[in-house]
């Protein structure tokens, strides 16, 4: 059946990439949690999509030049007013302390294409096994690159492959990268495509399906999984089976 991953958590209705959104994304019974990383000033890895604080916080200015002790305390629940009241930028390590504690899956992407962090690879990995997850996280990233490194240094741990275009013969490719599944821009992914892909042992979880007819459409194609910010409405279409 196909597994319902929370994109940013349930980033539709509450602070993307925040402790709130993640534990609301459990409560919406979601098979796992898609979350992005930066490394700090001080070399913390750190949950937040983009490079800069701009767009999800009250504060400017690039995630990599802060310390975490400063970054802390940006609001990144202050566009949704008192709706939650105060979110902190999380570290990975608080992420994971939590994910070990439920059944949840977690689809971890580097967020290294634009700024390749030094070390960035090593510290994420150790931060894995130090909660003895390997079996329950996925590492993706559109650096390729970095992948392919994951995969020679932890290959115990899954890679996908993330790609925004059309990418020819996706799941031969995957298989050269060693990584076990693709995340294509499902605007770029044609039916027969995935099918092959999926045929190939290759999994398919497209993003980022929201609306319902799309939904649909993949619970109906049984593709791996979808990435989605409301897995409240995903999880009301395709109910767990008893």
């Amino acid at each position: 059946m196909t597994l319902i991953f929370a994109h940013r958590g349930a980033a539709g209705t509450y602070p993307e990439n925040t402790m709130i959104s993640f534990e609301a994304a459990e409560s919406f019974k979601a098979d796992g949690i898609e979350l992005d990383i930066q490394l700090t000033k001080d070399g913390k890895v750190v949950v937040i999509h983009d490079e800069t604080v701009n767009r999800t916080t009250n504060g400017k200015g690039a995630v990599r030049n802060y310390v975490y002790e400063d970054l802390c305390k940006l609001d990144a629940s202050y566009k949704f007013g008192d709706k939650v009241g105060f979110c902190k930028i999380p570290l990975l390590e608080e992420v994971l302390k939590w994910i070990e504690k439920t059944e949840l899956l977690l689809n971890i992407e580097l967020k290294n294409n634009k700024i390749p962090y030094r070390g960035l690879e090593e510290e994420v990995i150790t931060l894995v096994r130090k909660f003895n997850l390997e079996d329950r996280v996925i590492f993706s990233s559109f650096n390729h690159y970095s992948m392919k490194r994951c995969h020679m240094m932890a290959p115990d741990i899954q890679t996908a492959i993330l790609y925004r275009e059309g990418l020819h013969s996706p799941w031969a490719y995957a298989k050269k990268m060693g990584a076990t599944a693709v995340h294509p821009n499902y605007r770029y992914l044609q039916d027969a495509v995935a099918e092959l892909t999926m045929e190939s042992d290759v999994e398919v979880r497209p993003y980022t399906i929201n609306e319902e007819t799309l939904m649909r459409k993949y619970f109906d194609m049984n593709i791996s999984a979808i990435i989605t910010d409301y897995p409240e409405t995903a999880r009301t279409l395709l109910p767990i089976k008893k």
